[in-house]
């Protein structure tokens, strides 16, 4: 059987063969759009949690090094307290910027440290208990952190004792911060994220012996 069709059938068809045709194109570019959109980690990742917690441990380096910088005579110790406000202060304002860019906020109620519970291996004595207890000091500090008494000594010393008092206080930080990159590297899931951890975790190694070796030397 042959069918015919009269004009006004044949412009009728056309017609909404032009809408199913409008109607495919936009079914794929929301398709597309969708499955391009990014995945952003969420406020409860180790991504989130090492952004924060190194951006708090960042900002306490830089406060001892700002400290430190005016009141010692050793040129090779300004120059490393220089050396960490420039690199730490740009390592936070990094991470500071994913915090925006994943739309989380800077703070959590999350208790710091939290995400770190599933990291292999003793980060410096920061495992989680078996209880799950909190990985903080007594004292409610992350480990390494500087207490507001040693922070008020620093301020008053000067020369020859600021410096020792700045080594031994950043060696003790730097080891803190060493194991919270490296559970960074571990349990981050973005890239970025792990690069940067695992950029910490070398240098700051690194400046650990250099600040062993000069302590030695005072």
């Amino acid at each position: 059987m042959t069918l015919s069709f009269t004009g006004w059938q044949k412009r009728t068809l056309l017609v909404l063969a032009g809408f199913a045709v409008l109607a495919l194109f936009a079914l794929a570019f929301t398709a597309g759009r969708v499955s391009a959109a990014p995945s952003y980690p969420g406020s409860s990742s180790a991504d989130a949690g090492f952004a924060r917690d190194m951006q708090a441990h960042h900002h306490q380096a830089v406060e001892m090094s700002m400290i430190v910088r005016d009141e010692v005579d050793d040129e090779t110790v300004k120059a490393v307290a220089y050396d960490i406000v420039t690199t730490q202060q740009q390592q936070a304002g990094q991470m500071y910027a994913w915090l925006e860019e994943w739309g989380l906020a800077q703070s959590s109620s999350q208790p710091r440290m939290e995400w770190m519970a599933e990291a292999s291996g003793d980060h410096a004595g920061m495992e989680m208990g078996s209880g799950g207890e909190s990985m903080l000091l007594p004292n409610g500090l992350m480990p390494g952190m500087a207490t507001d008494e040693q922070l008020d000594d620093l301020r008053s010393a000067t020369g020859d004792d600021a410096a020792r008092q700045f080594l031994e206080l950043m060696i003790v930080h730097h080891e803190a911060g060493v194991d919270m990159a490296a559970a960074g590297a571990e349990l981050a899931a973005t890239d970025q994220v792990r690069e940067l951890a695992r950029k910490i975790e070398a240098g700051q190694q690194a400046e650990i012996t250099l600040m062993q070796g000069m302590l030695d030397d005072l």
